[in-house]
């Protein structure tokens, strides 16, 4: 069986998942988290993608690309999507992107310690390309 053609409806499927990121899963100075957190969240918008796709939570087999453009904070609000790009016999593209769509102001003048804002504009901070994949028919 050959790739799939553009006419597939599950071409550009999209899921997304928020997340508020506690500030207990910080690790750095300046409160700031490993990238690994998000390639774990990628990793839960994969699996919903493949239910949704397939019928099955798939496995994820690599990454060919991976950006870390900005950092993620304790506090932040995440928002995670996972869009399928490429459809194979059992191989699966997808594109990966996780935006800041809230963030604490501590530290900023005037501000209490729990005090945050939702930003004007959201802040891509990790973009990926991936492939997964799920079990053959039967």
């Amino acid at each position: 069986m050959s790739e799939s053609t553009a006419a597939d409806p599950r071409l550009g499927l999209r899921v997304v998942h928020r997340r508020y990121v506690p500030y207990s899963h910080a690790h750095y100075a300046g409160n700031l988290l490993d990238g690994a957190y998000v390639l774990g969240l990628f990793g839960d918008v994969a699996t919903e993608l493949c239910i949704r796709c397939d019928g099955d939570e798939g496995l994820f087999a690599s990454y060919s690309e991976v950006q870390f453009r900005a950092p993620v904070q304790g506090g932040d609000v995440l928002e995670v999507e996972a869009r399928l790009t490429r459809l194979g016999r059992r191989s699966r593209g997808v594109d990966f992107e996780a935006r800041v769509l809230c963030r604490a102001r501590t530290g900023q003048p005037g501000a209490g310690t729990s005090a945050a804002e939702v930003l004007d504009t959201p802040l891509v901070v990790v973009t990926a390309v991936g492939t997964v994949v799920v079990p053959p028919l039967t």
